[in-house]
């Protein structure tokens, strides 16, 4: 194994990455902040038997500012991908990041599947059964590409994670260094300003351009992070972030204050909201928070991704049908009894499916990489 990379600015990079608490927490909190959009955002009736709008309208406008926690995802994706992909092969990568993803996604799938079966049982309607096809290409992680419908809705955004784990691997190819890692950052912003002042669809399937000031301040804080805080690297984080609050526009288009009316959330709290989000990631990885050992965060940073795959998808149907068979339960009983089912349900994933899976799969995985190990066993 090659010796550690020395810092630029002349000291020992850090040997071995620490568990960073406040970061599990933000995790959960991104997840929340996209759950409080998809059960108080809406305007319609369909979830809780009255529109949030109605009943809990200073709750109702503050969550439709909650799909801002995607971008947070994937800003704190940045931090965490580059951290745990370094001194990996992009076998290893890979291997860890199928291992991680896969065990709860596909059980997050057969839940929604079974749950169709279920409706469509109780409601005498056999169209509510999911077909193979669409079964079968949302176990790929990618149905989109294969134009078929996403069965867990929040799944695109991990189409997104696989093209910026595949631009990893290619710099993992090469050897993760700080010199690399700070040209390739350098380059895929180049390339995203290129994309947008073209607006190729092409280029921005593969470089991400709506979210590369994201993923690339995540990645440069983790430099500092690893290597400590220089000029050239805060230069590169101002000029990302810059970025990423210009082409924050795009998404605030499509995310309207109120179904059915043309009038937006306000850019200027969208990107207060994201830099204050910023904010507290740095304190959380080179600032004070770093510190923090609180052991709860770790277990509410575990059940961020199975809550994430299951909120929405199961979520609702969920609320739907207490609304229809309980509505004594009230708008806030029902939603209350949801979120927490949820909850749980996440623990249980983590605890019966996420972990011991994903210890087997990562493995195996990482012994099918040695052919001569495989053909001895």
């Amino acid at each position: 194994m090659a010796a550690p990379e020395a810092d630029p600015a002349g000291s020992s990079p850090k040997a071995a990455p620490v568990r960073l608490a406040v970061l599990d927490g933000m995790r959960l909190l991104a997840a929340g902040a996209v759950a409080s959009y998809h059960y108080l955002g809406p305007t319609t009736p369909t979830y809780w038997g009255e529109s949030p709008k109605v009943f809990a309208y200073p709750l109702h406008h503050a969550a439709m500012y909650g799909w801002l926690g995607v971008e947070a995802f994937f800003l704190i994706s940045g931090f965490v991908i580059c951290m745990s992909a370094w001194g990996r092969s992009p076998g290893q990568f890979a291997a860890s990041r199928i291992s991680r993803l896969f065990p709860a996604y596909w059980f997050a799938i057969l839940l929604i599947v079974a749950q169709s079966v279920l409706i469509a049982v109780q409601t005498k309607n056999a169209a509510r059964v999911i077909d193979p096809r669409t079964i079968l290409a949302n176990l790929t992680m990618l149905p989109g590409p294969l134009n078929v419908t996403l069965l867990d809705g929040v799944s695109w955004t991990l189409a997104v994670e696989a093209v910026f784990y595949v631009l990893m691997a290619v710099v993992l190819a090469f050897g993760a260094t700080y010199g690399r890692m700070l040209r390739f950052c350098s380059l895929w912003l180049v390339v995203a300003f290129i994309t947008q002042q073209t607006q190729s669809s092409f280029l921005n399937a593969i470089d991400l351009s709506d979210y590369t000031g994201l993923f690339v301040t995540g990645i440069t804080l983790y430099l500092m992070y690893r290597f400590g805080q220089n000029l050239l690297l805060w230069v590169l984080m101002g000029l990302a972030w810059c970025y990423q609050l210009t082409v924050l526009q795009l998404r605030i288009v499509g995310h309207p204050a109120d179904s059915g009316t043309t009038r937006t959330v306000s850019y200027s709290l969208c990107a207060l909201l994201l830099t204050g989000f910023l904010v507290l990631l740095i304190l959380a990885t080179i600032g004070p928070l770093a510190r923090v050992r609180w052991g709860w965060l770790a277990t509410a940073g575990a059940l961020t991704y199975p809550f994430y795959l299951v909120h929405q998808s199961v979520g609702v149907p969920m609320g739907e049908a207490l609304t229809r068979h309980v509505p004594g339960l009230g708008h806030w009983g029902i939603m209350g009894l949801t979120l927490v089912t949820m909850l749980g349900l996440s623990w249980l994933i983590h605890r019966w499916v996420e972990r011991p899976l994903g210890r087997l799969m990562r493995r195996q995985l990482t012994r099918s990489l040695n052919p001569a190990e495989v053909v001895r066993t």
